[in-house]
Protein backbone atom coordinates (compact mmCIF):
# COMPACT_ATOMS: atom_id res chain seq x y z
CA UNK A 1 0.00 0.00 0.00
CA UNK A 2 1.09 3.77 0.03
CA UNK A 3 -0.16 6.77 1.33
CA UNK A 4 -0.80 10.18 -0.32
CA UNK A 5 0.39 13.74 1.01
CA UNK A 6 -0.15 16.35 -1.17
CA UNK A 7 1.23 16.05 -4.87
CA UNK A 8 3.84 13.08 -3.67
CA UNK A 9 3.04 9.49 -2.25
CA UNK A 10 4.82 7.70 0.22
CA UNK A 11 5.14 4.13 0.08
CA UNK A 12 5.49 1.48 2.01
CA UNK A 13 9.33 -0.09 2.46
CA UNK A 14 8.59 -3.48 0.62
CA UNK A 15 6.30 -1.65 -2.44
CA UNK A 16 8.91 1.06 -2.61
CA UNK A 17 11.89 -0.89 -2.88
CA UNK A 18 10.72 -3.31 -5.16
CA UNK A 19 9.68 -0.35 -7.34
CA UNK A 20 13.13 1.07 -6.85
CA UNK A 21 14.98 -1.85 -8.30
CA UNK A 22 12.96 -2.25 -10.82
CA UNK A 23 13.55 0.98 -12.26
CA UNK A 24 16.72 0.95 -11.88
CA UNK A 25 17.29 -2.05 -14.60
CA UNK A 26 16.84 -0.10 -17.97
CA UNK A 27 18.89 2.92 -16.60
CA UNK A 28 21.71 0.06 -15.72
CA UNK A 29 21.47 -1.74 -18.79
CA UNK A 30 21.33 1.33 -21.10
CA UNK A 31 24.74 3.02 -19.17
CA UNK A 32 25.92 0.02 -19.55
CA UNK A 33 25.58 -0.76 -22.65
CA UNK A 34 26.36 2.43 -24.33
CA UNK A 35 29.49 2.53 -22.44
CA UNK A 36 30.70 -0.76 -23.72
CA UNK A 37 29.60 0.69 -27.37
CA UNK A 38 31.58 4.11 -26.38
CA UNK A 39 34.39 1.67 -25.31
CA UNK A 40 34.42 -0.39 -28.63
CA UNK A 41 33.88 3.05 -30.48
CA UNK A 42 37.31 4.77 -28.68
CA UNK A 43 39.47 1.74 -30.04
CA UNK A 44 38.22 2.04 -33.60
CA UNK A 45 38.81 5.65 -33.46
CA UNK A 46 42.42 5.04 -31.91
CA UNK A 47 43.36 2.49 -33.98
CA UNK A 48 41.99 4.46 -37.52
CA UNK A 49 42.82 7.81 -36.68
CA UNK A 50 44.81 9.79 -39.64
CA UNK A 51 48.48 10.14 -38.65
CA UNK A 52 48.45 13.75 -40.32
CA UNK A 53 46.17 14.60 -37.21
CA UNK A 54 47.49 17.37 -34.89
CA UNK A 55 48.38 15.84 -31.99
CA UNK A 56 46.33 18.44 -29.71
CA UNK A 57 43.48 17.58 -31.39
CA UNK A 58 44.09 13.36 -31.66
CA UNK A 59 44.66 14.30 -27.78
CA UNK A 60 41.08 16.26 -26.72
CA UNK A 61 39.19 13.57 -29.37
CA UNK A 62 40.46 10.85 -27.24
CA UNK A 63 39.85 12.69 -23.83
CA UNK A 64 36.27 13.15 -24.95
CA UNK A 65 35.37 9.51 -25.74
CA UNK A 66 37.56 8.66 -22.25
CA UNK A 67 35.09 11.28 -20.77
CA UNK A 68 31.82 9.59 -22.25
CA UNK A 69 32.55 5.91 -20.80
CA UNK A 70 33.82 7.34 -17.37
CA UNK A 71 30.25 9.61 -17.75
CA UNK A 72 28.26 6.02 -18.12
CA UNK A 73 30.03 3.85 -16.06
CA UNK A 74 29.87 6.35 -12.93
CA UNK A 75 26.37 6.35 -14.05
CA UNK A 76 25.67 3.35 -14.01
CA UNK A 77 27.96 2.72 -10.32
CA UNK A 78 25.54 5.52 -9.20
CA UNK A 79 22.01 3.93 -10.11
CA UNK A 80 23.33 0.35 -8.14
CA UNK A 81 24.64 2.23 -5.46
CA UNK A 82 21.60 4.14 -4.83
CA UNK A 83 19.30 4.62 -1.71
CA UNK A 84 15.70 3.51 -1.34
CA UNK A 85 13.26 6.87 -2.04
CA UNK A 86 11.67 8.48 0.50
CA UNK A 87 8.95 10.14 -1.99
CA UNK A 88 8.24 10.29 -5.62
CA UNK A 89 5.95 12.44 -7.54
CA UNK A 90 2.71 11.47 -8.37
CA UNK A 91 0.85 10.47 -11.57
CA UNK A 92 2.27 9.64 -14.98
CA UNK A 93 3.14 13.84 -16.14
CA UNK A 94 6.24 13.72 -13.61
CA UNK A 95 7.51 10.08 -15.19
CA UNK A 96 6.75 10.95 -19.06
CA UNK A 97 8.63 14.29 -18.88
CA UNK A 98 11.83 12.65 -17.20
CA UNK A 99 11.67 9.80 -19.88
CA UNK A 100 11.87 11.60 -22.63
CA UNK A 101 13.77 14.41 -20.99
CA UNK A 102 16.56 11.52 -20.50
CA UNK A 103 16.23 9.64 -23.79
CA UNK A 104 14.50 11.62 -26.42
CA UNK A 105 18.02 13.23 -27.80
CA UNK A 106 19.20 9.46 -27.99
CA UNK A 107 17.73 9.17 -31.05
CA UNK A 108 19.95 12.19 -33.28
CA UNK A 109 22.47 9.27 -34.63
CA UNK A 110 20.22 8.33 -36.43
CA UNK A 111 20.16 11.38 -38.31
CA UNK A 112 23.18 11.83 -40.84
CA UNK A 113 25.97 13.16 -39.63
CA UNK A 114 27.26 16.80 -40.66
CA UNK A 115 30.79 17.75 -41.28
CA UNK A 116 31.73 20.36 -39.05
CA UNK A 117 34.89 22.89 -39.60
CA UNK A 118 37.90 22.64 -37.67
CA UNK A 119 36.69 25.13 -35.22
CA UNK A 120 33.63 23.72 -35.27
CA UNK A 121 34.17 20.32 -34.61
CA UNK A 122 36.76 21.05 -31.75
CA UNK A 123 33.93 23.13 -30.26
CA UNK A 124 31.92 20.51 -30.15
CA UNK A 125 34.32 18.22 -28.70
CA UNK A 126 35.21 20.45 -26.23
CA UNK A 127 31.36 21.20 -25.03
CA UNK A 128 31.16 17.28 -25.09
CA UNK A 129 34.31 16.88 -22.94
CA UNK A 130 33.72 19.57 -20.49
CA UNK A 131 29.88 18.27 -20.28
CA UNK A 132 31.03 14.75 -19.21
CA UNK A 133 33.96 15.82 -16.87
CA UNK A 134 31.43 18.48 -14.76
CA UNK A 135 28.52 15.28 -15.03
CA UNK A 136 31.05 12.76 -13.60
CA UNK A 137 31.82 15.55 -10.63
CA UNK A 138 28.30 16.23 -9.79
CA UNK A 139 27.72 12.50 -9.99
CA UNK A 140 30.24 11.36 -7.49
CA UNK A 141 28.93 14.33 -5.11
CA UNK A 142 25.35 13.04 -5.23
CA UNK A 143 26.03 9.32 -4.99
CA UNK A 144 22.32 7.96 -3.54
CA UNK A 145 20.58 10.19 -4.49
CA UNK A 146 20.95 10.29 -8.16
CA UNK A 147 17.67 9.63 -9.79
CA UNK A 148 15.93 9.66 -13.00
CA UNK A 149 12.64 10.35 -11.60
CA UNK A 150 10.77 12.84 -10.04
CA UNK A 151 12.39 11.10 -6.17
CA UNK A 152 13.28 12.63 -3.31
CA UNK A 153 15.96 10.69 -1.63
CA UNK A 154 18.32 13.10 0.43
CA UNK A 155 19.19 16.78 0.02
CA UNK A 156 22.72 17.99 -1.63
CA UNK A 157 23.66 21.28 -0.74
CA UNK A 158 27.47 20.73 -1.28
CA UNK A 159 29.88 20.47 -4.20
CA UNK A 160 28.25 21.83 -7.47
CA UNK A 161 25.05 22.71 -5.54
CA UNK A 162 26.43 25.28 -3.40
CA UNK A 163 25.94 27.39 -6.34
CA UNK A 164 23.16 25.84 -8.50
CA UNK A 165 20.53 23.76 -7.86
CA UNK A 166 20.67 21.46 -11.02
CA UNK A 167 24.20 21.39 -11.68
CA UNK A 168 23.96 17.29 -13.61
CA UNK A 169 21.35 19.18 -16.15
CA UNK A 170 23.64 22.13 -16.81
CA UNK A 171 26.57 19.58 -17.10
CA UNK A 172 23.95 17.04 -19.48
CA UNK A 173 23.07 19.94 -21.41
CA UNK A 174 26.65 21.16 -22.33
CA UNK A 175 27.29 17.46 -23.15
CA UNK A 176 24.35 17.29 -25.31
CA UNK A 177 24.69 20.77 -27.41
CA UNK A 178 28.25 19.20 -28.07
CA UNK A 179 26.70 16.15 -29.66
CA UNK A 180 23.94 17.49 -31.51
CA UNK A 181 26.17 20.08 -33.61
CA UNK A 182 27.70 16.72 -35.40
CA UNK A 183 24.66 16.01 -36.80
CA UNK A 184 23.08 19.54 -36.74
CA UNK A 185 20.00 20.19 -38.66
CA UNK A 186 16.69 21.64 -38.15
CA UNK A 187 15.10 18.49 -37.10
CA UNK A 188 17.73 17.84 -34.85
CA UNK A 189 17.25 21.68 -33.29
CA UNK A 190 13.29 21.28 -32.96
CA UNK A 191 14.66 17.89 -30.77
CA UNK A 192 17.03 19.98 -28.42
CA UNK A 193 14.58 22.49 -28.32
CA UNK A 194 11.59 19.92 -27.04
CA UNK A 195 14.02 17.90 -25.07
CA UNK A 196 15.38 21.32 -22.85
CA UNK A 197 11.41 21.92 -22.41
CA UNK A 198 10.97 19.18 -20.94
CA UNK A 199 14.39 18.94 -18.95
CA UNK A 200 12.45 22.55 -17.94
CA UNK A 201 9.45 20.75 -16.67
CA UNK A 202 11.40 17.85 -15.21
CA UNK A 203 13.16 20.53 -13.28
CA UNK A 204 9.87 21.91 -11.96
CA UNK A 205 8.60 18.86 -10.68
CA UNK A 206 11.47 18.11 -9.04
CA UNK A 207 11.43 21.44 -7.11
CA UNK A 208 7.76 21.19 -6.19
CA UNK A 209 8.73 17.34 -4.84
CA UNK A 210 11.61 18.44 -2.95
CA UNK A 211 9.53 21.81 -1.48
CA UNK A 212 6.99 19.57 0.14
CA UNK A 213 9.37 17.12 1.50
CA UNK A 214 12.17 18.78 2.78
CA UNK A 215 11.83 21.92 4.47
CA UNK A 216 14.85 23.62 4.56
CA UNK A 217 15.05 23.32 0.61
CA UNK A 218 12.80 26.35 0.63
CA UNK A 219 15.71 29.08 2.12
CA UNK A 220 18.41 26.93 -0.47
CA UNK A 221 16.31 28.06 -3.29
CA UNK A 222 16.53 31.77 -2.44
CA UNK A 223 20.38 31.28 -1.77
CA UNK A 224 21.32 29.37 -5.07
CA UNK A 225 20.85 29.62 -9.47
CA UNK A 226 18.53 27.45 -10.42
CA UNK A 227 20.89 26.14 -13.59
CA UNK A 228 23.18 29.19 -14.25
CA UNK A 229 24.48 31.34 -11.85
CA UNK A 230 23.72 35.05 -12.07
CA UNK A 231 21.34 34.20 -15.07
CA UNK A 232 18.57 31.30 -14.30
Amino acid sequence: MSSRIGRFDLTEPQQSRAYDVLMRLPVLAWSTGLAIVSAAGLERYASAADPALPRAIYSVNIAMRLSVIVYLAILAATVVVRIQPMAKARGAEPRISALIGTFLLTVVVLFPRRELSLTAGCVSTLLILAGNALAVFVLVRLRGSFSIMAEARQLVTSGAYRYVRHPLYLAEEIATIGSVMQFLSAWTTMLLVAQIAFQLRRIANEETLLTDVFPEYAKYRQKTARIIPGIY
